[in-house]
């Protein structure tokens, strides 16, 4: 029955819980995660009586965290989102330090190759220069070997990263699918929310948005499903999936993501985001790969260049010149679960390296032919030919022979550019056999008696060149003969022989 004494004492305990839960805030002000406590009081059922009811005082009826799901969420989010371009940004920056240094980048190392070539054009039979020219070359090949060496370490520390992070989100998942059954269990038995478990989970899933991005999900027995990638179960209820890396089955080298749980393994490498693991991702894509492809693109342009105008000129021994540096060849890698047995050899087109990208390809068999489509953005590329020895694809610079007999979702990856610098050297070891000079002179005879001159000449296909010498003597002022051919020309002022 209701009196002043237990009313009194209701309103004692009540606020001796509101103290204690003071306490409770006030010792744990510093603790990370910990989300300020607050009683909330109601009142006790009164009882009737003859002049109406009588109130029997107060309770706490439960202590709840001051805490928003929604705030939460939107935290969560943005601090995915920063460690995620804090992680790319600081990586990329590595890729700008190592080509953009004033005194070793790539501009420095390639211009002072131009500038000892220059110098060779100025002093033809200078033998400083020459041997400064052959000096220059191999610094700049070492460069560019040097680079590439930087770039394929970068690579082993992103796949180092990389299992790094899945081994982490996979420590959380369990963590929290832990701290799952005990807060479940404790609801079920007392009704109440275990607010310093809840914080614990909830620090725990916070943690692993810093690593990836995440969704999450209550449930009504107080759990809480974890999602990531484009939907992947990484934690429900009390049931933890697991992270795991894996080997790219193109690339072996190369680390991928999947996830396993109950109902299989599922690589998720192309759906994650955010976090430390989303930067890294989006850098080995959108900075890594494209370095290395464009520095080899770079490459094969300077050797191609180089070569061509090398072959057409003569050294110092009277012989045509040859290929000035060697470059890498096409990188061509089967899926590891092809069906079939097809095979690409794949070349560079010989002249084409303007029309190279920077981007890898993937051929695919499909409805009884190959199809091929950027590995970048999945573009479709239109192919010419047959992929026959006599009649290769041709698609971007690239010349394309299959042989051997595939089955339906069969995959080659092509690589044009990523290993061209890892072949990339100097093949003149002579500074006598650099081609400096023209294959050919020209000069009037001694006995014309009109006052027609000559240029230098040029030679435009080296299939053609013949280095023998040859007399063009004129049977009028309008035709002329070369050599013994007795065959007459006309001539033009100005125009070709």
């Amino acid at each position: 029955m209701a009196d002043l004494l237990s009313t009194s004492i209701s309103g004692l305990m009540a606020f001796q819980r509101a103290l204690d839960t003071t306490s409770h805030n006030i010792t744990n002000a510093n603790t990370v995660g910990y989300s300020r406590q607050l009683p909330e009081f109601m009142t006790r059922q009164a009882q009737p009586s003859g002049a109406g009811w009588v109130g029997n005082g107060v309770d706490v009826g439960t202590i709840k965290r001051t805490y928003d799901d929604f705030l939460a969420s939107q935290s969560r989010t943005s601090s995915s989102s920063y460690q995620q371009a804090n992680t790319f940004a600081t990586q990329a920056e590595r890729i700008s330090k190592l080509f953009g240094d004033s005194a070793t980048g790539l501009s420095t190392s390639l211009q002072n190759f131009v500038n000892a070539m220059q110098s060779v054009a100025d002093s033809p039979t200078s033998a400083p220069a020459r041997q400064t020219l052959l000096s220059q070359a191999q610094t700049l090949s070492d460069r560019l070997q040097g680079y590439d060496d930087s770039l394929r370490n970068f690579d082993t520390q992103v796949n180092a990263a990389v299992e790094r992070e899945t081994n982490a989100i996979s420590t959380l998942a369990q963590s929290i699918a832990r701290l799952n059954q005990q807060i479940t269990n404790v609801y079920a038995q007392t009704g109440q929310p275990p607010n310093d478990l809840l914080d614990q989970r909830d620090q725990l899933i916070d943690e692993l948005a810093t690593h990836i991005n995440v969704n999450v999900v209550q449930q009504g027995d107080r759990s809480t499903n974890v999602f990531i990638g484009n939907g992947q179960p990484l934690v429900v209820g009390q049931t933890a999936a697991t992270v795991v890396a894996g080997s790219d089955p193109f690339d072996p080298t190369r680390t991928t993501i999947a996830v396993r749980s109950v109902s299989g393994t599922a690589d998720i490498t192309n759906t994650l985001s955010g976090g430390v693991l989303g930067g890294m991702l989006d850098f080995r894509e959108q900075m890594l790969d494209p370095a290395r492809n464009t520095l080899g693109r770079l490459s094969i342009g300077l050797a191609e260049v180089m070569n061509e105008q090398h072959s057409m000129g003569m050294d110092l021994n009277g012989n045509l010149g040859g290929d000035f540096f060697s470059v890498g060849a096409v990188e061509v890698q089967a899926r590891a679960n092809n069906g079939g047995n097809a095979t690409a050899s794949v070349s560079r087109v010989p002249g084409a390296a303007g029309a190279l990208t920077t981007s890898d390809y993937t051929l695919t068999y499909t409805s009884g032919a190959w199809s091929l489509r950027r590995a970048d953005n999945g573009a479709t590329v239109s192919m010419t030919g047959s992929g026959s020895a006599l009649d290769p694809f041709r698609a971007d610079g690239l010349s394309i022979v299959m042989s051997g007999p595939p089955v339906a979702g069969d995959q080659i990856r092509i690589k044009p550019t990523a290993n061209a610098v890892s072949g990339f050297g100097v093949l003149i070891t002579d500074a006598a056999e650099i081609a400096a000079a023209a294959p050919i002179v020209t000069a009037r005879g001694a006995t014309n008696a009109g006052n027609a001159t000559i240029s230098a000449g040029e030679v435009r296909d080296l299939t053609q060149l013949d280095l023998s010498t040859v007399a063009i003597q004129f049977t009028s002022a309008t035709t002329y003969t070369i050599g013994s051919d007795p065959t007459v020309h006309n001539y033009v002022s100005g125009g070709d022989i």
